[in-house]
């Protein structure tokens, strides 16, 4: 059985509302990006313990923290983002989850007529770097029991499949795992099925559910090119047991934070459990 979870600030900031729609569709996990319109890096002590306890008042666990660790200019200052990371460490030990979800570092970016894949000018020069940061921060993670899940997000170092790979290789840590966005992987020019599902398949721990099309615009799972119906058969039979995380990103894609509302949220939810319920994939 797979569990579902989603991206609660793309229905709301306010945190009751998140709880209300998550509830009317029968999910009982979020991913905490932000709340009250604030980054759940940013939020108070205070605030965090009102949100586990609200939460927990409500049956709803957190299957991962959100982060936008990993998501700045490889250039900047590492000891001012370690302190982020840090930060991220505990909120994610208040709200008792394993889960991190981090990114790989935007490297420099070329003229608009010179940019590559990656927006780099050339991604291998600062191969070294990204991966030096990594292992500071898997260390870290390992030490303190948590997991690092590294999405492949447009513009940074790991957007393609390939330079993926790469990282979850040469880092080699039980505590850096991959997620899949189907969706981004298209707006980068690559196939999310079957080439990025069968590359980084053994370091598979999350994904999340967003679809796309060629153009790169983002919609409905099951409306774009990333083949969902073919991926979730492939992740039922290769065992998955993983999370199935909504990120609909249907009404807003910013650089830090998507957004949906409740309407559009509902249906990106309910074209998911159609897709499972016709299939007969279990889930709760």
């Amino acid at each position: 059985m797979i569990r579902l979870s989603a991206f609660a600030d793309e229905i709301s900031p306010d945190l009751d509302e998140q709880i209300a729609a998550l509830s009317s569709e029968k999910i009982h996990f979020l991913d905490l990006r932000g709340v009250w319109n604030t980054n759940v890096l940013d939020l108070t002590d205070q605030q965090v313990a009102r949100i586990k306890e609200t939460l927990d008042a409500h049956g709803i666990g957190v299957a991962a923290i959100g982060s936008p660790i990993g998501k700045v200019p490889i250039d900047s200052s590492f000891d001012e983002h370690l302190h982020h990371f840090e930060r991220a460490i505990t909120v994610a030990q208040a709200l008792q989850t394993p889960y991190i979800r981090i990114f790989s570092f935007y490297p420099p970016a070329a003229h608009k007529g010179d940019r590559s894949d990656s927006g780099a000018v050339n991604p291998a020069e600062y191969r070294d770097e990204v991966l030096r940061r990594l292992r500071e921060m898997i260390a870290r993670a390992r030490a303190a029991g948590v997991f690092l899940l590294h999405e492949n997000e447009k513009d940074i170092y790991g957007d393609t499949i390939a330079r993926c790979v790469d990282l979850l290789q040469s880092c080699n840590d039980a505590h850096f795992q991959a997620i899949l966005d189907p969706a981004n992987f298209i707006q980068v020019g690559q196939t999310p099925y079957p080439d990025a599902y069968e590359a980084i398949r053994p370091w598979l721990r999350y994904v999340h559910v967003k679809d796309a099309r060629p153009d790169g615009s983002v919609v409905v799972a099951g409306e774009g090119v990333s083949h969902w119906p073919e991926l979730l058969q492939r992740l039922r039979s290769d065992g998955y047991d993983g999370f199935l995380s909504l990120e609909p990103h249907l009404a807003l894609a910013g650089q830090y934070q998507g957004f949906s509302g409740p309407e559009l949220f509902r249906r990106a939810s309910q074209a998911l459990q159609q897709m499972l319920q016709a299939m007969g994939w279990e889930y709760a």
